[in-house]
């Protein structure tokens, strides 16, 4: 499998971020890591392992890029105001750094997958619904999609706009709405141990959507399957392969 690793010093971060390649063609993918997680940790729990036909054959390219939640929802000392505007430089990071160097340009039209399983699915969601002109589909597993997890119920500091749970219900642009319509979205969650939570907020997004009349695979696995990476090893590739790649 081609794999290639760099990093460079990111002008949105102020700091050195890393990031690791995999594949040679085919579509490609972007990987939001767990809580906390690092960049390495898609292939350190299996996943790569378990994506291997995809990225073998030449029909998935995946890029596995860092977090930086420590400095943001994750802060415990940090305010509200604080953890946006960090969170706010990731986020710029990702679309006029991350989405560049994959070759992504909103003039050429190219879009890119993204997804992420427990907190990195709230990443993929959150910037997929934000920015859905640049991602052609997002699949979250085991996913939390509001902020209560960092802020509770204080959503102000500009805050409730990274929220989905809170800022889809009120939007109402046509231009997002067609975009999201256009394309293909997968939440799921299991229904075992420590999936109380994802369970919730990911039924909560899917009614939502069907609100919007927005289409959704929303997929509750069974009570035996936890939240844990023996069963998004399962999980990702059903979903790629059921969705063509």
């Amino acid at each position: 499998m081609q794999t290639e690793y760099t990093a460079w010093h990111s002008p949105s971060l102020g700091q050195n971020m890393e990031i690791k390649v995999y594949g040679h063609g085919g579509r490609d993918l972007l990987v939001f890591p767990t809580s906390g997680g690092r960049f390495f940790e898609y292939e350190d729990f299996g996943m790569i392992q378990a994506l291997s036909p995809f990225l073998e054959e030449g029909r998935l390219r995946l890029f596995a890029v860092d977090s930086v939640d420590r400095q943001s929802w994750l802060n415990g000392q940090a305010s509200t105001l604080e953890k946006v505007a960090r969170h706010e430089a990731y986020e710029r990071y990702v679309l006029e750094e991350v989405l560049p160097f994959i070759g992504s340009s909103p003039i050429e039209g190219k879009r890119v997958s993204v997804t992420g399983c427990s907190l990195g699915a709230y990443h993929a969601a959150n910037i997929f619904f934000r920015h859905p002109g640049r991602f052609e589909a997002v699949i979250g597993l085991s996913g939390l999609y509001g902020l209560g997890f960092s802020l509770g119920e204080d959503l102000g500091d500009g805050a409730y706009f990274h929220s989905p749970l809170h800022y889809l219900p009120g939007l109402e642009d046509p231009w997002f709405l067609e975009r999201y319509r256009e394309s293909r979205i997968v939440l799921c969650a299991g229904q075992g141990a420590w999936e109380e939570e994802s369970i919730r907020e990911t039924l909560e997004m899917k009614a939502i959507l069907e609100n919007k009349a927005v289409p959704a695979w929303v997929d509750l696995w069974g009570t035996d399957v936890s939240h844990d990476w023996n069963w998004w090893q399962r999980q990702m590739p059903y979903f790629l392969g059921s969705l063509g790649y």
